[in-house]
């Protein structure tokens, strides 16, 4: 996902797109012991894209408290 789309998203949208993304993520986790993995970057795209999310929700959460 991309900086301008998350930009873009509004603060439900960001974390109703983390929510999924965390189930994705262990879902994924899961696969992984069991041994049915297609591509085993897929774990680490989801968890940088995790994390872009929170940075984003959090730069959020601070405009709106110092407003």
């Amino acid at each position: 996902m991309k900086k301008k789309e998350l930009k873009s998203m509004s603060l439900a949208e960001m974390v109703a797109k983390r929510n999924e993304l965390n189930r994705q993520y262990m879902d994924l986790r899961f696969q992984m012991v069991v041994g049915h993995v297609d591509n085993p970057l897929q774990k680490r795209i989801i968890r940088r894209e995790i994390a872009a999310l929170n940075t984003f929700i959090r730069q959020h959460e601070l405009a709106v408290k110092g407003n």
